[in-house]
């Protein structure tokens, strides 16, 4: 296995809220990889003293070793403990049942000789590319079909995070971890992996630069790093331009590139 990762902070003034690692068993039979992407609140309480970075880091953590650990465990079960570890480190300090508790997307990947299982929950993005190149993305969309006037309220907005009808993330409640994303591929079937932040996909879900597959080519050609800098490139190129169509200029982006067979 060979792998290439990267991030880039929205802001030097903010603290990186991506959390991304990748681990292999000590036999070398297999890995795994976890994204997580912090989701930022607006200003106000939250419920909680503790900063999203420490949630990411707690919750990557966790997901690392139980997904390493923990090979008899499906992935939502590996999940749901992860968050729960992570609620009992602050539940006698914080607030857990305010809806703007820390929280985080999750894109969790783990392959043994025989298969690859996979989890998606939110807006990060897994890529999955077969034997003959093709690249099949793993999206849980449930947050592209709120509204953008919606989503421009943050009261609105609040009212369907975490909701059915809505969207959900890792917050506090294991039983999110039943509305993720999930599935398994033969081993043979998959040559290598990507997951990306949404702030690294929007190379293609914002600007529309290319395909999932043009954007593993990238990853693979320029590395992890070539694609944020794409990435920063168009924004700053947009934001020239006059464009309008974000929230803010930079998110923080991530990007790791996994090659399963190395030869």
């Amino acid at each position: 296995m060979r792998s290439d990762v990267a991030t880039l902070p929205g802001s030097p003034e903010r603290p990186n809220e991506d959390w991304v690692a990748a681990a292999l068993p000590a036999s070398g039979g297999g890995g795994t990889v976890v994204l997580l992407d912090g989701v930022t609140p607006p200003a106000g309480d939250v419920g909680c003293v503790h900063t999203v970075p420490w949630f990411t880091a707690r919750l990557g953590g966790a997901l690392t070793e139980l997904s390493a650990s923990r090979r008899d465990m499906p992935l939502p079960g590996i999940l749901a403990l992860a968050i729960r570890r992570t609620a009992d480190a602050h539940r006698g300090t914080c607030d857990l049942s305010h809806v703007r508790t820390p929280q985080a997307t999750v894109v969790l990947a783990r392959w043994d000789e025989t298969s690859v299982e996979h989890l998606v929950l939110s807006d990060s993005a897994l890529l999955l590319e077969s034997p003959d190149g093709v690249v099949r993305a793993v999206l849980d969309d449930r947050l592209d079909r709120v509204p953008e006037e919606v989503l421009r309220s943050h009261a609105a907005t609040d009212r369907l995070r975490n909701q059915e009808g809505g969207f959900f993330t890792a917050a506090a409640d294991p039983a999110v971890a039943g509305r993720a994303v999930t599935g398994t591929t033969p081993r043979a079937e998959v040559r290598a992996l990507a997951a990306l932040t949404d702030g690294a996909g929007r190379w293609v879900e914002l600007f529309a630069e290319g395909d999932w597959a043009d954007c593993f080519g990238v990853l693979r050609e320029e590395g992890a790093l070539g694609l944020l800098h794409r990435v920063r490139a168009r924004e700053t190129a947009d934001e020239a331009a006059g464009g309008t169509r974000r929230w803010k200029l930079h998110d923080d982006a991530t990007a790791v590139l996994v090659e399963l067979a190395v030869g």
